[in-house]
């Protein structure tokens, strides 16, 4: 899942910042700790030197003699503390012992061929402490929480114009004369970005407005003789003369010249790239069978059969040159390689099964049916076709929100299944109709 650039300068400055702020935090108690020991270690020295010489010139002054201790115990206040024996064996300097769960610092020198043990309990100085640094590091943690929300607001800040950028961008016609205008953006970054997709919007909207002039020019130079073979095919159809032969292969011709313009027509649909939304109901067997007509005679010649199970009933929403042009090429590649059996068409839970009894297509090349000009025949092959029909079936069906399998075992045949959005009131369920068309040609 991708995070917004806001959330990720905000995440980058708070965790910089709450790091910073811990370091800081962590530092000041170390230090402070460090001061606490200093500070009570020059106390009891200045302490032991007035002690010292108090009781060197008055030696009235000395303290009890603690017989388990052999020295002179001697406090800083009235409060009596009992000293372990075990403080007994400790050397002459400063100590810090455990009593009755207070921390006391305990200092022994020599004195008069004894010991004089002074007793400092500064426990009351030490919880005071703690509960400053316990204050500090709150803190810490109050201004970390400060910070997470001062860094989402300044990162707000920071990608305002790129997210207006992405906005204009997204806004941005296919127009030559639109563009995005660099006197709104401050940072010197933004602006050389903004001219750079400007230029090359420019480029890309050169290139679609050729390619609009190429296929408006093809789609002209096209339909011309498209119209006067048409022309040509009605005025020989009033001719008395002709046979019904004849006439038939006239009806054959004027159904090509048809099912070319509406090719022309959708491909130019797609090379402009215009909008897919010109759909409507279409009786999905009688698509199937304007699809078959041109392919009659070739099937008839290699004695494949063709059958069309297709409820009469069943509708689908779609744009119907488009779905000629892929049942076309569909077709087209069902018969080119299927040199008996037969080619049947057959609906089921929304999906135009197309599935024939020919040569199949190898594992290796199944993956690759879809790629422009890839031919898994051998290219001298007289079933090799250009590599381009199930490209712009591909490219058709992603227009339309279609979607296209194909399925093939070698020897066994191959299956091509087509999903199309049903019409309203279209029975999704062919199984459940009484009638259903079935439609058999053959070498006969």
């Amino acid at each position: 899942m991708r995070r917004s650039l806001r959330l990720k300068v905000a995440l980058v400055f708070s965790a910089l910042t709450i790091v910073l702020l811990i370091a800081q935090a962590l530092g000041v108690r170390l230090f402070a700790e460090a001061q606490e020991e200093r500070l009570i270690a020059a106390l009891i020295r200045d302490d032991m030197m007035s002690v010292l010489r108090s009781y060197q010139a008055n030696p009235a002054l000395l303290p009890p003699f603690d017989e388990q201790l052999q020295g002179y115990l001697s406090t800083t206040d009235k409060s009596h503390i009992a000293l372990p024996a075990t403080t007994a064996a400790l050397p002459d300097g400063t100590h810090e012992i455990i009593v009755d769960g207070r921390e006391i610092h305990v200092s022994v020198v020599a004195l008069n061929g004894s010991r004089l043990y002074r007793v400092y309990d500064f426990s009351a100085y030490e919880k005071h402490f703690k509960r400053v640094i316990d204050t500090l590091m709150a803190g810490t943690g109050a201004f970390a929480l400060l910070t997470i929300w001062l860094a989402f607001g300044l990162s707000g800040l920071l990608v305002r114009q790129v997210a207006g950028l992405a906005r204009q961008v997204k806004a941005l016609q296919h127009e030559r004369s639109a563009s995005i205008n660099p006197g709104k953006f401050d940072e010197a970054e933004l602006v050389g970005l903004v001219d750079a997709f400007n230029d090359y919007h420019r480029r890309m909207a050169d290139m679609i407005e050729r390619e609009k002039e190429f296929t408006g020019n093809v789609s002209h130079e096209l339909r011309t003789p498209l119209t006067t073979i048409k022309t040509s095919v009605e005025l020989l159809a009033e001719e008395t003369a002709i046979g019904d032969k004849s006439r038939a292969r006239l009806a054959q011709i004027e159904r090509a010249a048809d099912h070319m313009r509406d090719t022309v027509n959708a491909l130019l649909l797609l090379a402009r790239e215009e909008s897919s939304g010109r759909t409507q109901p279409q009786r999905l067997v009688a698509r199937v069978h304007d699809a078959l007509q041109p392919f009659v005679a070739t099937m008839r010649c290699k004695g494949v059969e063709s059958i069309v199970d297709v409820d009469d009933a069943v509708y689908v929403d779609v744009n119907q040159p488009a779905l000629a042009i892929v049942l076309s090429n569909l077709i087209d590649n069902a018969v080119r390689h299927t040199s008996s059996g037969h080619v049947r068409f057959g609906w089921t839970r929304g999906r135009l099964r197309i599935d024939d009894t020919g040569n199949g297509i190898a594992a290796d090349a199944l993956p690759h049916v879809f790629e422009r000009f890839y031919r898994a025949d051998d290219a001298s092959s007289p079933s090799c076709g250009y590599g381009i029909g199930l490209a712009i079936v591909r490219k058709i069906c992603a227009r339309y929100g279609w979607t296209i399998t194909i399925d093939s075992e070698p020897g066994r045949g191959t299956v091509a299944s087509l999903g199309l959005p049903l019409a309203g009131g279209s029975r999704p369920d062919p199984q459940s109709s009484p009638s259903l068309t079935k439609i058999s040609q053959t070498g006969a």
